[in-house]
């Protein structure tokens, strides 16, 4: 019977541990919760969210990654993979761009405009039709990346996302979704980074 998961607002460490163990207890339990989540993953995910890169690849279009917390630096880490390891001589490069880098960019807008604001400030400066917004969320209701998602759909980008727990808002927002149902923030981390991983190293072994 699958374990009925919580929507939850982002940040909130809705994180049920056992509790009590030794160390290697807990990483036998730990490692359990990842297997469980791997067994909620839809392949056909994977594969729609590879389609949409290399359409994007193949156009000339740009991949926007972004997130917040450890899902920021999943970004950054999947902007440079989608750059470097997805490419290989004689194809053509992926454009990926993570807009978790620009400290002084960020900071600014967030002093100014508002936290929401993070990432649609830049996207008004950046976004194309065509492109890609690549979400990747714990909770799946940041505000910042659902108004992104609101402003991706006016110029008629893509809207792919990786969430964990219940998917929240952004997995109906987006137009394709891949769920981690985990209701382990450190577990939808990893399954997020290595999914990204995954699509990385198809995309440089395609025939």
């Amino acid at each position: 019977m699958k374990k009925k998961l919580k929507d939850i607002r982002p940040g909130q460490g809705f994180c049920s541990g056992p509790g009590g163990l030794g160390v290697e207890a807990f990483a036998r339990w730990y490692r359990q919760a990842e297997l469980d989540a791997w067994e909620s993953i839809d392949f056909k995910a994977v594969a729609a969210i590879a389609k949409v890169l290399e359409t994007a690849e193949k156009n000339g279009k740009t991949v926007f990654l972004m997130g917040n917390g450890g899902s920021a630096a999943t970004a950054s880490h999947l902007a440079v993979d989608f750059c470097k390891t997805a490419w290989c001589p004689g194809k053509k490069p992926m454009r990926a761009v993570a807009l978790t880098d620009n400290a002084a960019f960020l900071t600014a807008i967030g002093n100014d405009l508002g936290y929401d604001k993070l990432f649609v400030r830049q996207l008004e400066n950046l976004l194309s039709p065509g492109d890609v917004l690549f979400m990747i969320s714990g909770s799946g209701n940041s505000p910042n990346l659902l108004e992104a998602a609101r402003f991706a759909k006016k110029r008629r980008a893509k809207v792919v996302a990786m969430v964990g727990f219940s998917g929240g808002k952004l997995k109906k927002a987006a137009d394709v979704a891949l769920h981690v149902a985990s209701d382990q923030y450190g577990v939808v981390e990893d399954l997020h980074m290595a999914v990204g991983s995954i699509l990385a190293f198809y995309m440089n072994q395609r025939a």
